[in-house]
């Protein structure tokens, strides 16, 4: 297989009328998301796995809801990726050299701790997006941008239903 000057292999360097540094920094950007993505699905699917208390059923499947709806962004963001000319993760391991989400493999989490450390996730992704979208408009890049604002709106949604939710457990009901 031949090389292009990118270091992309030539069956997998799709055309783009964006300029190969533009192509190089959305794709890392986008790898990036998609590598904090599935950490964040994993953890989210850890606490609906492990949740426990008096609210566990409200909990465990509002949790399972946000697990599916950030899955959902994965494939979304790997094909922005490659429509750009760039390529995306390839295994686990590009996963954890990626990520800025950190795992939790605590045997036991309170459920407002759960609620808590996801709350703070999903607005470090929120912020980490805008970043993105920001990458994105500098390089008049209107697909990832445009993409980008509906994710960016779905994580401020799972952030305020898990602040709103967490506010709950903390004991601070109406």
């Amino acid at each position: 297989m031949s090389k292009t000057k990118n270091g992309v292999s030539a069956d997998l360097d799709t055309p783009s009328d964006l300029p190969q540094a533009a192509t190089d920094k959305i794709s890392a950007a986008l790898n990036v998301l998609l590598a904090d993505a599935f950490a964040l699905y994993v953890k989210t699917k850890n606490f609906h796995w492990h949740v426990s208390g008096r609210h566990f059923r409200d909990y465990h499947l509002m949790l399972d809801e946000q697990s599916d709806a950030i899955f959902a962004t994965t494939d979304a963001l790997a094909e922005r990726a490659r429509k750009l000319g760039g390529t995306t993760l390839r295994s686990i391991g590009h996963i954890a050299k990626l990520q800025t989400i950190k795992d939790n493999d605590e045997k036991f989490v309170t459920p407002r701790e759960m609620l808590r450390e996801l709350m703070e996730d999903n607005k470090k992704m929120a912020a980490a997006m805008r970043k993105a979208h920001k990458l994105a408009d500098d390089h008049e890049d209107s697909g990832t941008a445009g993409l980008l604002e509906t994710y960016i709106d779905e994580t401020e949604r799972r952030t305020w239903f898990l602040f709103e939710a967490s506010r709950q457990e903390g004991g601070n009901e109406a």
